[in-house]
């Protein structure tokens, strides 16, 4: 695997999605929201199989680490409570049923096609697929005075920069812990949000509920001093105070994901950044099921380490599994916050319930 660090003919072979030329069983693909292995591989596999056979194609996704819907109630997960029982509800109303009807010919009722829950608001929602019709790509901007707003920077001039060392890297947890587990998929990220390397941009208190319901793409405009940089960014639900409450404060990731800038165009062919160019870094962030509630703020952070979850960058156009120490150095990183480069998240706002 070291000896193919790009997405050559190596990985092409051996991605599955194009050997499903076809199938005759009904599928159910099944994943959950806070799976810390596998959040790809059912969104994916899921959208592969609707293009080859959607009236064979079922999905699932609820509020699960990997493999959590087989297992226990599914209540809850660390500080996060789900007001039900959500991995009982699939066995026994999902799952259950799915087998009855396929594989028993034993029931009439039709089996829904898509059945997701939504975290942040904690219900359950049939569709006819996924994601809904009924979804608006949005862009959420970032601006110069370090907010988020779904209305586009005016100013002609506008960026933040941070310096990034890949030796004093920002860490994935606030764990000491030498398993990865999967609690820092719903930990809090304030302890991230106070780091010097770590850009934060925060909404107004939300004035009404936010629903998004599909993919999350992140647009940025960026530049850095070296030649490579990787660009985290994580789309956070910041819960109100309440000193009665162990969510009070709470910075919840939603979703968050990497991109190394070497692969902005491709996958397969890697490019150097010229030093101090902007670019366009634009790259999936996965799905999500959630609703940003009234009195809730929408936070944005954006770094350049995310370790030991994301190997270290150079972040010098190098071979990085072939890198010696001195190839890892300081540099800095700018994002662009104007009209003629507008960094944006776009969310898939739900705009009929």
């Amino acid at each position: 695997m070291m000896a193919h660090p790009n997405y050559d003919q190596y990985w092409q072979d051996r991605n599955y999605l194009k050997h499903i030329n076809k199938f005759h069983p009904q599928v159910l693909v099944v994943g959950g929201w806070f799976d810390q292995e596998d959040l790809y591989g059912p969104l994916k596999t899921y959208a592969h199989l609707k293009k080859m056979n959607p009236s064979h194609t079922h999905f699932v996704m609820g509020p699960w680490y990997h493999g959590s819907w087989l297992r226990g109630k599914g209540d809850s997960l660390f500080n996060l409570n789900f007001e039900s029982n959500t991995s009982e509800y699939y066995r026994k109303h999902i799952e259950m049923p799915f087998f009855r009807k396929y594989l028993k010919d034993e029931s009439e009722r039709e089996i829904p096609k898509v059945q997701v829950f939504f975290t942040g608001a904690n219900y359950w929602k049939t569709m006819d697929s996924w994601p809904s019709h009924k979804v608006s790509e949005t862009r959420l901007y970032l601006h110069a005075d370090r907010t988020v707003s779904f209305v586009a920077p005016r100013a002609a001039e506008g960026k933040l920069n941070y310096d990034s060392d890949p030796n004093h890297p920002v860490p994935y947890t606030n764990e000491r812990t030498v398993f990865r587990g999967h609690k820092y998929m719903v930990e809090d990220q304030f302890f991230a949000a106070k780091r010097p390397d770590v850009l934060v941009f925060e909404s107004d208190v939300l004035e009404e509920d936010v629903t998004i319901a599909g993919n999350i793409m992140a647009d940025l405009y960026v530049s850095t001093t070296g030649t490579d940089a990787d660009f985290i960014v994580k789309l956070i639900d910041v819960y109100p105070y309440n000193s009665k409450s162990a969510m009070s404060d709470y910075q919840l990731m939603v979703r968050g994901e990497v991109m190394r800038a070497k692969y902005r165009n491709s996958f397969s062919e890697p490019e150097p950044m010229l030093p101090n160019k902007p670019y366009r870094v634009k790259f999936d962030m996965q799905d999500a099921a959630h609703v940003f509630k009234k009195g809730h703020r929408i936070m944005v952070q954006i770094q350049s380490t995310w370790f030991p979850l994301v190997d270290r960058n150079p972040q010098k156009f190098v071979d990085i599994y072939k890198a010696e120490d001195s190839d890892f150095s300081k540099q800095t990183h700018t994002i662009y916050l104007n009209k003629e480069y507008p960094s944006s998240l776009i969310l898939p706002v739900l705009y009929e319930k």
